[in-house]
């Protein structure tokens, strides 16, 4: 695989690609003319005897400063080092790879000044697999992700440590010598062009926006499930029902759920002693929840598209038709609009678990799950079944609902009241990774209780009670969660393992895949 960067931008498979799979990278010919265009504007300005911001000034607060050309390279080198003020643990293999590719991206849009070989030895260090270490804190999301992306630049220059591609870390001026690359010597403009991003709260919006649509889908198919076992009817899925309230998501998540019970002999059965006329909200307003998500996700998707074709620096240059140009300041390293979004899904995914956890727990419940037993235990009271499978369901919902206070909120002043307001996108991003991991294990707990209950009920004709076969979708989700490890009905036994294997099919896309052999691609 390989990822070709041109001066237009990026898609969100494009950073997938690179951060997950490890992609090569390769900078177009018009990458790298744009990036000698907009460097022999920085050379001359440099030459000049006017300060131009980011050339030969201080930054931030300390911009007041004109520097002399015999210490800026000193200066850029200073950026750097003194930026690269992170704590606390590393952050995530895939996130860096993210975060660099997303930095070289505006590099090779032509906007940044920065000399062809910046790009093409940050290219080079992705494509030998050498991560920087880059720590959990150091960001407040404007003027970028200063001390993440610092990080990385301190390994362009040979300096700090980083992981090669064994996964060890050892310092950086070995792993660079080892594959052939040369530490950078940098010139006006281009410490700051390497810190100067929003790439790193990007980069976890990518990889979040891919892993939420697998997660509403696969909420979907739960849901699906519960409503079988405990037989729900499907007549709130008709399109018609969803055509008059027209949000595009919920139409999705309807439709999936109908091709999931295609076939299905429990749906709409609706017998016990107190007939239903309604199935419960968490069933019920099924579509309506993770439609909602969905929407708010294709919100999320439309403000990372617009950021993946930005060219997110400052100060930027932009080139006039006959080669000449200027070198601006702006704002455009604001985080706000990825910071609202990374918020907002954090939000949703919060409901989205707040909904499968009362789905799970109707399915526990004797006296509202329509004559399966208490815990879906095989011997109630001798065993306690998924009794505190649920408890754990319950506390990551608790987290989740504490990960949803927005993050981007909040401001606090920085560099002696210059930058005075600030996204805080970066805690936006960091906090929905961890809801996103919490959103993948409540919905494998749902995945094992639905499973259970589908056997169970299957089992219920021999004794009297209503019952029915599952529809082939769910067959065919059940035979691969059991071959996943995921365990059925019967005695108590450690229960960790068969979640552990709930949360693997869940988060690898084998449950999407399990049921798709039977509905065809699910939305």
């Amino acid at each position: 695989m390989h990822v070709v960067l041109g001066p237009s931008g990026v898609t969100l498979d494009d950073v997938v690609a690179v951060a997950r799979h490890g992609a090569r990278v390769e900078l177009s010919p018009a990458a790298l003319d744009a990036l000698a265009a907009a460097r022999r504007v920085v050379d001359g300005l440099a030459a000049g005897p006017d300060p131009v911001y980011g050339v030969s000034t201080g930054f931030g607060a300390l911009a007041v400063r004109h520097i002399p050309p015999a210490l800026r390279t000193r200066l850029q080198r200073n950026i750097v080092r003194s930026h690269a003020a992170g704590m606390g643990p590393r952050v995530e293999r895939e996130v860096v790879r993210a975060l660099m590719f997303l930095r070289l991206k505006t590099l090779a849009s032509g906007h940044t000044g920065v000399r062809p070989e910046v790009a093409a030895t940050m290219a080079a260090v992705l494509n030998a697999g050498i991560t920087p270490v880059v720590h959990e804190y150091g960001s407040l999301g404007c003027s970028g992700d200063l001390a993440p992306l610092s990080h990385c630049a301190l390994t362009l220059l040979g300096e700090g440590d980083a992981e090669g591609p064994d996964g060890t870390v050892r310092p950086a001026a070995g792993l660079l010598a080892e594959h052939g690359i040369t530490p950078l010597e940098l010139r006006e403009k281009e410490g700051l062009a390497l810190l100067n991003g929003t790439d790193g709260m990007l980069g976890m919006l990518a990889l979040a926006c891919t892993d939420l649509a697998r997660l509403c889908t696969s909420a979907d198919i739960t849901a699906a499930l519960t409503l079988e076992a405990l037989l729900g009817t499907d007549r709130v899925l008709a399109p018609e029902l969803h055509a008059i309230r027209p949000h595009p998501g919920q139409a999705d998540s309807a439709a999936n759920m109908r091709r999931m019970l295609a076939g299905s002999g429990l749906t709409g059965q609706h017998q016990d002693d107190a007939p239903r006329v309604q199935d419960a909200y968490s069933v019920r307003c099924a579509p309506q929840v993770t439609g909602a998500g969905r929407d708010t996700l294709a919100h999320a998707r439309t403000v990372a598209g617009r950021e993946l074709a930005a060219a997110v620096d400052n100060p930027v240059v932009l080139l006039n038709p006959d080669g000449t140009g200027r070198v601006e300041s702006n704002g455009n390293f604001h985080g706000a609009p990825v910071a609202y979004v990374l918020d907002f899904l954090a939000i949703a995914a919060a409901d989205l678990a707040s909904i499968c956890e009362r789905r799970t727990d109707r399915l526990l419940d004797k006296n509202r799950s329509h004559g399966l037993p208490p815990f879906l235990a095989g011997d109630a009271g001798v065993d306690s079944g998924l009794m505190i499978a649920q408890y754990t369901q319950a506390a990551l919902v608790g987290e989740l609902k504490r990960l949803a206070v927005p993050a981007s909120a909040d401001s606090i002043p920085s560099s002696a009241m210059q930058e005075d307001h600030v996204s805080m996108g970066w805690s936006a991003a960091r906090k929905l990774r961890v809801a996103v991991d919490g959103l993948t294990r409540v919905i494998a707990v749902e995945l094992c209780a639905a499973t259970r209950a589908l056997e169970l009920r299957a089992a219920q004709p021999a004794a009297g009670a209503p019952g029915g076969q599952p529809g082939p979708a769910a067959r065919a989700v059940l035979a691969a969660a059991r071959a996943a490890g995921v365990g059925g009905p019967g005695e108590d036994r450690f229960l960790a393992p068969d979640l552990a294997a709930a949360e693997a099919l869940v988060r690898d896309g084998g449950l999407v895949r399990a049921a798709e052999q039977v509905t065809g691609p699910l939305v």
